[in-house]
């Protein structure tokens, strides 16, 4: 995603993947609205929707089984179950589309950065030059390691197994078995996808997480919580993860800069990983190519770190109080069965949605009305849709007014004049990256936070 936002400035772009070849597991991840939203904006969603199944927008927070809430903001309230190879592969397909080169099997080994840019040294012995690195290298990140940057947090205390495999019973049965064992175990799961079934089941008694799982492990596992392994067979694949929960002290470090699980970790509850990892690209991608094309504002890299590791932090938080709320501990139960109750006031589960599906993110960009700093949903607008104007990556200029002009950033932003807009205010301004950057009817304020987010005007 990161390459393919700065191809859409023409920035000469080249993916390092230690792995020699994608991934061919087929393990089920799910894209949550504002992910759905991002991949709208450049023109991506309909493909991405060939190859998932839609689900209700409910029962993501701590596996609480309430309804979709009332009034989501977004055009795409659901969430999108698609193989983690298929979206892999389909923004592969857009990054080289757009002139992203993608080298395999190349292992960076180290780097060191001057004034300049960075030399990338790779455990072959070539070596690279580059104006800026990003390591989106994962929870592991050799880049991370080598910049020094610290990890803190806490080590994983409970492991999951997860897996794909068939199921020897009906469906009837299993449904029977979970809601017998449900009261206890939340961690547990056996959902169909296809001829086949994912299985999450809590592991005990780990000794070495390094070890791959096999499917004995989980038929010990399903044995013990629910007296029956089911007749689980022929897995497709099967991996382990823990609860380890652990944020970068810093995402920028001169020239070098950290992204996705490289910048943070958590549990997979709530299944906010992989979209928190595509918002940080989302997030950096158009600031860097700012930086790269020479127009961006002084202190435009470094939002990417204040906006985005207070998001960090927050899905940290509520993964942590997700994860105790599956606990089996009396004085926890009771607070679940409270949450639960709260649930069933809308606000209360909608509050909580929008924080899981982060459409509920305000960026701190001052003073100024609520919307500020939101993201902007998709509305109609005289020329279609108003994210169909955003697959560019260039700033939108949206004008109720029609006498508005951004004059001297047309280069950078875009200006479509429509007093017929779904509006309730005068105009805004939207970054690339859709989140509201001014609200107003005035021309000098406008050029302000033109300048603030744009750069100098061109002469």
């Amino acid at each position: 995603m990161l390459a393919a936002e700065l191809r859409l400035h023409d920035v000469r772009v080249l993916v390092l993947d230690k792995e020699t070849e994608p991934k061919s597991f087929i393990r089920v991840v799910g894209l949550h609205m504002r992910s759905l939203e991002l991949l709208a904006m450049r023109g991506l969603l309909d493909r991405v929707l060939e190859h998932g199944r839609r689900r209700p927008a409910a029962g993501f927070f701590a596996a609480i089984d309430k309804p979709a809430p009332k009034g989501l903001d977004s055009a795409h309230a659901y969430l999108l179950g698609i193989p983690q190879p298929i979206i892999e592969r389909l923004l592969e397909e857009h990054a080289v589309g757009l002139g992203a080169q993608v080298r395999r099997g190349c292992a960076v080994a180290d780097f060191e950065q001057d004034d300049e840019g960075v030399t990338v040294e790779l455990a072959d012995g070539e070596r690279l030059r580059a104006r800026y690195l990003v390591g989106c290298d994962g929870s592991r990140s050799t880049v991370r390691k080598l910049l020094g940057v610290g990890f803190p947090g806490e080590p994983s205390r409970n492991d999951t197994l997860m897996g794909e495999m068939e199921v020897g019973v009906p469906q009837e049965e299993i449904a029977a078995k979970l809601t017998e064992a449900g009261g206890t175990y939340q961690r547990l799961s056996l959902r169909p996808f296809g001829r086949s079934y994912s299985v999450i089941v809590p592991a005990a008694g780990v000794s070495d997480r390094t070890e791959p799982p096999t499917l004995d492990d989980f038929k010990q596992q399903l044995r013990a919580i629910t007296g029956t392994d089911f007749g689980v067979h022929s897995p497709r694949w099967l991996s382990r993860f823990g609860d380890a929960t652990r944020l970068a002290e810093r995402y920028r470090v001169g020239r070098v800069l950290l992204a996705g699980d490289a910048a943070h970790i958590h549990p997979p509850i709530g299944g906010q990983g992989l979209n928190l990892g595509v918002q940080d690209a989302f997030n950096l991608g158009w600031k860097l190519a700012a930086q790269i094309r020479g127009w961006a504002p002084r202190t435009l890299l470094d939002t990417y770190h204040a906006e985005r590791h207070p998001v960090a932090e927050d899905v940290l938080d509520n993964t942590r109080a997700q994860m105790e709320l599956l606990s089996t501990e009396p004085g926890l139960r009771a607070v679940r069965r409270l949450l639960t109750e709260l649930m069933d006031f809308n606000e209360v589960n909608r509050h909580l949605i929008e924080k899981i599906t982060a459409i509920g993110i305000r960026y701190d960009f001052g003073e100024g009305p609520d919307l500020l700093g939101r993201r902007m949903r998709d509305i109609d607008v005289k020329q279609g849709r108003l994210y169909d104007l955003l697959r560019h990556g260039r700033g939108l200029l949206l004008d109720r007014t029609e006498r508005l002009t951004v004059d001297g950033w047309s280069d950078r932003v875009d200006h479509l004049a429509d007093p017929t807009a779904a509006l309730d205010v005068p105009c805004v301004l939207l970054r690339p990256d859709g989140h509201i950057a001014w609200i107003g009817d005035d021309q000098q304020d406008l050029d302000d936070h033109l300048s603030r987010w744009f750069g100098e005007p061109a002469s």
